[in-house]
């Protein structure tokens, strides 16, 4: 087995987006690292030191002194290990698209020679390394698996937005297509994670972990989001109920809203597709999908109650929606569930308008048609719903987002910003 020493890796991280580019910068201060995406806009921003992801800084970006982009395939053809860390998306008929994993490993099987380790990063099913992305690599390649060249898969934990949990101190499971690639793997990573690694038996083991860390949290805030309309019927509300019972100290702290993003909506779509695909029908996930992808819609229609009880016509009424992105402090608008919310409300006749300042408004109108507010009107809106935990939208305080509102209008929170006294309704 020809696997090449520690000095003489050359890194190839296939994506530059909110997973490959921390780990390229993490790799780039230890490694020779070329980061390869298709999109030469970002490629271009990433040489003049700038991340529109807001991931990286300036700093750490001039940091990676061994870290070079290119957004042609030939700038990685001379690495000896590719590390694949494309989007793995579901499509409308929430079936995984696994059509960017394909083409990364097209893109591989003209790259791939003798002696070279490709790393999956992206999350997948268990059994999709091995059976989809290799079977591409080997015929283009002219290649055999574990023979001329090696494979691994280390599942990305980025949170993005998250400025405390780092790809260098968070704990990264590694595997390997035969024991030997493994250890090589495994001491790779180690090399810049500070957290340490943990070396999982085989590759399907490491995918199944990867799918079921999100599944695990989509479950458990699927019942908090069930007891919060529970609670909601009851004239209870959630929060005191949730601190309450929080004193216990094995409670789980989740808290009921809206899951969207890449990963808590999206990855259990995986599990299922493929626990449906061997025969058994996986029913609590899917119960808890269900549930999540009905919560905005829920959310509209307490918003509407509220407007009829407060004697405000629904049709033609102006909605101010505060927030875009799937979580606070981060651009990431990606299968944000604001959007279902926002439809709903059109589709009553509703006119709303959303303000975000952490958006480009540019990505907001590629990605969903929609034109941002940069500045709401005071005073001209039936209803305010804050439907992000944007510190800029916290700072405003129950006098800020009031004074949005005409007289008479309704203030909806979704993310317990205000007091529970301060406004007409919240999850």
């Amino acid at each position: 087995m020809n696997l090449p020493a520690m000095d003489q890796v050359k890194i190839g991280v296939i994506g530059l987006g909110y997973v490959g580019l921390p780990l390229a910068v993490a790799f780039g201060r230890r490694f020779r690292t070329f980061g390869f995406d298709l999109k030469a806009e970002r490629v271009a921003e990433l040489k003049a030191g700038l991340d529109s992801t807001l991931e990286t800084s300036a700093e750490e970006l001039a940091s990676a002194t061994q870290l070079s982009f290119t957004s042609e395939a030939a700038g990685i053809a001379a690495c000896n290990v590719y590390i694949v860390t494309v989007p793995t998306p579901i499509n409308a008929a929430k079936i995984p698209d696994l059509s960017p994993l394909k083409r990364a490993s097209r893109a591989l099987g003209n790259l791939v020679k003798r002696g070279d380790t490709v790393i999956f990063e992206s999350t997948v099913y268990p059994g999709a390394t091995e059976e989809v992305c290799i079977p591409i690599i080997e015929e283009l390649a002219g290649l055999k698996y574990n023979q001329d060249f090696y494979a691994g898969y280390s599942p990305e934990r980025i949170n993005p937005g998250d400025k405390q949990h780092r790809v260098e101190n968070i704990l990264k499971v590694t595997s390997g297509s035969t024991p030997e690639v493994a250890d090589f793997v495994d001491r790779l990573y180690g090399a810049v994670i500070t957290a340490g690694t943990y070396k999982a038996s085989s590759i399907r083991v490491a995918e199944a972990a990867k799918v079921i860390e999100n599944t695990q949290r989509d479950v458990n805030i699927a019942l908090i989001n069930e007891l919060a309309m529970i609670f909601n019927r009851l004239g209870i509300d959630t929060l005191e109920v949730l601190e309450a019972a929080g004193t216990k100290w094995n409670f789980l702290p989740f808290r009921p809203g809206l899951v969207g993003g890449h990963c808590i909506g999206v990855d259990p779509y995986y599990l299922t597709h493929k626990s449906q695909e061997v025969g058994y029908h996986p029913a609590m996930i899917l119960a808890g999908r269900r549930l999540n992808d009905n919560m905005a819609i829920y959310v509209a229609n307490r918003v509407i109650r509220l407007m009829i009880k407060a004697g405000i016509a629904v049709s033609g009424s102006r909605i101010l929606v505060l927030g875009l992105t799937f979580k606070e402090n981060c651009p990431d608008i990606r299968n944000t569930k604001i959007i279902d919310m926002v439809r709903e409300l059109e589709d009553v006749g509703a006119r709303v308008d959303i303000h975000d300042p952490w958006v480009n408004p540019a990505d907001a109108r590629a990605e969903y048609g929609i034109d941002l507010v940069a500045s709401p009107e005071p005073g001209a809106y039936d209803a305010v719903v804050l439907a992000v935990a944007h510190d800029e939208f916290r700072s405003l305080g129950v006098a800020g987002v009031r004074a949005f509102g005409a007289d008479p209008s309704v203030v909806y929170d979704i993310k317990y910003l205000l007091p529970a006294d301060a406004v007409d309704g919240r999850l």
